[in-house]
C-alpha cells in the first residue's frame, strides 16, 4: 500500500490515507465498484471481487522541452505533452496547455509511458521476505486454478513504492507462483496507495491464468511421489484438466441457453471456463522451446489461446511459431543458467524475437529487478545492437509499454502516450537507457504520485510508518 502526499500549492489536493473530499482516496471494498471486469453468462457472478479503484485527483499539466518516447515506437524530439482529468490530451512539437495549467520544463530529458511489468509477485511475496508473508504458491496439488493471487495481495508491501519511485512502474500483473501446472488467477494492479487490493485493481483488466511447464511441477510433485513426476506427466495432467473444463463449459453453456437445473459449481473449473470463453488470458511460465511448441498445440486441441510465455529463455528458437500463434514472450535480458531448462540462453533473445516480428517484452519476476526494468531493456537493446540489429530507443521502449499492455488486454487504456489514454507518465532525470537515470516524476492517471525533489511526494507504505528510516526510498 503506497501512501503519497501530493502538494501543488493551492492548485492541488492532499492525497493519502487521510485524504478527504471529492473522491480523493480510493474506495473501500464495501463501496460501489468503479468498474467491472468483462463477464459473460447468467449462471454465476464472473466478477465477485470488483475493482473499486478511483483515480487520484490531478491538475492540468504541460511538460515541455522533452524527448518523448510514445511507447508504440514513436519519438518526438523537443516536444511537449499535455494531460488533464487523468487523460492524455495532446503531444507534439507545438503543444500548448491551457490557462492555469502547471507547466514543467523537462530540461531536454525524456518522457515515456509508465512502465508495465507483466510478471510480478509484489504483495504475494512482500517485504520483509519472511515465511509469514510467503503467500504466492499454493503447493497442495498440481492443479490449483481455484486460487486467486489477489486474495494474497498485501497492499502495504513496501515493494510497490520502490517500484514506482525507483522504476517508474505504474501498472503490474501479480501472478501466483509456478510450482503447479495451473497456479491460479493473476490480477492487474495500478501502482497507487490503497487500503485494499480492490482499491488498486485495474478497472476492466482481464484476469490471467498462471500455468507452468517443465521442471517446477515435476520436481515439486515428483519429490512427493505424486503425479506429475515427468514432463509427459505434466502434459497428461494438463490435458485431463482441460478435457474436464471443456465438459464443464458445455454444461454451463447449455444451462445459460436453455435454463433448467444449474450445474454444480466448481470454482476451479470456473477459471478454466473463463479461459475457454476468452475472458481470462493464459500467462504461461515456460523455458524450453520444445515445451512452448507443445503447449501451443495443446491450446489448439482444447480451444484456448496462450497470451504470453514468461521467462521463455529459448523463445529465440521458435520466434516464427510465436508470431504465427499470436503469442508474446516476456523475457529477462540476461538472467539464465540457474537450472537446466534455463541453460540454453542467448543475450540476444528478446532482440531476435522482436526482429522476427513476434510480440516481445521485458519482465521482472523480482522485487529488486522491477526497480530497474529500464536498465534491463537497455541491456537487451545493447545485445541486439551488437548482433547487428537496428533497434532505436523509441522501438525498444515498446518492450516496456504497448507490448505488455497488449499481452494483458489493456492496450486500449494504457501502454502508450496517445490522446484519450490514461495519463500514466514518467519524466526521467536523464536518458532512461542509462544506469545513472531514475524517475524524476511519476504520474498515475494524471495524478503526481512521485517527485524526487519533494520528500512529501515519496511513497511510504503504512507498514513503514514509524519504522527506522521511514520514508526513505532506496
Amino acid at each position: 500500500m503506497i501512501r503519497t502526499i501530493l502538494i501543488l500549492g493551492a492548485a492541488a489536493s492532499a492525497l493519502g490515507a487521510c485524504a478527504s473530499g471529492g473522491g480523493a482516496k480510493p474506495q473501500t471494498a464495501s463501496a460501489e465498484p468503479a468498474a467491472s471486469a468483462p463477464g459473460k453468462g447468467k449462471g454465476y457472478n464472473h466478477d465477485p471481487y470488483p475493482s473499486t479503484y478511483k483515480a487520484y485527483p490531478g491538475v492540468p499539466t504541460l511538460l515541455t522541452n522533452v524527448t518523448i518516447l510514445d511507447g508504440e515506437g514513436g519519438r518526438i524530439d523537443k516536444g511537449a505533452i499535455f494531460f488533464k482529468d487523468g487523460k492524455i490530451v495532446a503531444l507534439g512539437a507545438d503543444v500548448t496547455g491551457e490557462p492555469g495549467a502547471v507547466v514543467i520544463d523537462g530540461g531536454g530529458t525524456y518522457v515515456t509511458p509508465g512502465v508495465i511489468d507483466i510478471h510480478s509477485h509484489l504483495g504475494d511475496y512482500p517485504s520483509p521476505g519472511v515465511q509469514a508473508h510467503s503467500d504466492g504458491n499454493e503447493m497442495t496439488g498440481p492443479v490449483t486454478a481455484e486460487v486467486w493471487a489477489e486474495h494474497s495481495v498485501w497492499p502495504q508491501d513496501p515493494g510497490f513504492g520502490r517500484a514506482l519511485a525507483n522504476g517508474g512502474v505504474t501498472t503490474l500483473q501479480i501472478l501466483p507462483g509456478s510450482a503447479n501446472l495451473f497456479g491460479g488467477r493473476s490480477v492487474v494492479l495500478k501502482n497507487v496507495y490503497a487500503r485494499t487490493m480492490q482499491g488498486m485493481k485495474f478497472p476492466g483488466a482481464p484476469y490471467g491464468l498462471k500455468m507452468a511447464c517443465g521442471e517446477n511441477p515435476k520436481r515439486v510433485y515428483g519429490a512427493k511421489g505424486r503425479s506429475p513426476a515427468t514432463r509427459m506427466g505434466n502434459i497428461a495432467v494438463d490435458r485431463a484438466t482441460w478435457a474436464k473444463a471443456v465438459e464443464y463449459k458445455r454444461r454451463w453453456d447449455r444451462y445459460e441457453e436453455k435454463g433448467g437445473e444449474p450445474p454444480a459449481r466448481d470454482i476451479q473449473m470456473d477459471t478454466l471456463r473463463g479461459v475457454l470463453e476468452g475472458e481470462i488470458l493464459v500467462q504461461n511460465h515456460c523455458y524450453r522451446a520444445d515445451e512452448m511448441a507443445i503447449v501451443m498445440d495443446m491450446a489448439k486441441e482444447f480451444g484456448y489461446h496462450v497470451s504470453a510465455f514468461h521467462h521463455a529463455v529459448e523463445a529465440y528458437k521458435i520466434a516464427d511459431l510465436l508470431k504465427a500463434n499470436g503469442t508474446c514472450a516476456a523475457v529477462w535480458a540476461d538472467w539464465y543458467g540457474f537450472k537446466m531448462e534455463s541453460y540454453d540462453a542467448v543475450n540476444e533473445n528478446l532482440a531476435i524475437i522482436d526482429q522476427e516480428g513476434a510480440c516481445a517484452m521485458i519482465h521482472s519476476d523480482d522485487d529488486n529487478g522491477i526497480q530497474r526494468l529500464n536498465q534491463e531493456v537497455a541491456k537487451a537493446r545493447a545485445a541486439g545492437l551488437r548482433a547487428g540489429f537496428k533497434i532505436t530507443e523509441e522501438h525498444a521502449w515498446t518492450w516496456l509499454a504497448i507490448n505488455p499492455a497488449k499481452a494483458l488486454g489493456i492496450a486500449d487504456k494504457t501502454g502508450s502516450l496517445k490522446p484519450g489514454k490514461m495519463a500514466d507518465i514518467v519524466l526521467w532525470n536523464g536518458n532512461p537507457f542509462s544506469v545513472y537515470t531514475r524517475p524524476a516524476m511519476v504520474w498515475v492517471d494524471g495524478a503526481l504520485m512521485f517527485d524526487a525533489k519533494d520528500p512529501k511526494r515519496r511513497p511510504v507504505s503504512d507498514f513503514e510508518l514509524g519504522q527506522p528510516g521511514e520514508g526513505d526510498v532506496k
